[in-house]
């Protein structure tokens, strides 16, 4: 678990350590930390196999979306792809994030 968290780490914004300038090698690790938190929380709410994936996979598959956004009567409509292989996941996790509140 532990090697995987450090080759995550090293595959994505610890890459760029160490910087020139003080206070960039002071943000990457929290900028990290961050966003590793978040594709973490955001893949085990997308499904099982998100859940244990890499983040640069998470990346791919959760949030790079390959939509169209249309406008029209003052809403707005998210049109993705047919036959895309992670919608269901993608779905899973917009209505679990944007459920009514109770």
């Amino acid at each position: 678990m532990v090697e995987q968290v450090i080759a995550d780490s090293k595959a994505s914004a610890l890459a760029h350590l160490p910087s020139g300038h003080f206070r960039a090698n002071a943000v990457w690790p929290t900028r990290w930390a961050m966003t590793y938190n978040l594709l973490r929380a955001a893949g085990s709410l997308a499904s099982a196999f998100h859940a244990k994936a890499t983040t640069a996979t998470m990346r791919t598959h959760l949030v790079q979306v390959p939509a169209r956004i249309a406008r029209s009567a003052r809403r707005v409509t998210l049109h993705l792809p047919h036959n895309w292989p992670w919608q269901h996941a993608w779905t899973h996790l917009f209505t679990t994030v944007h459920s009514p509140p109770d």
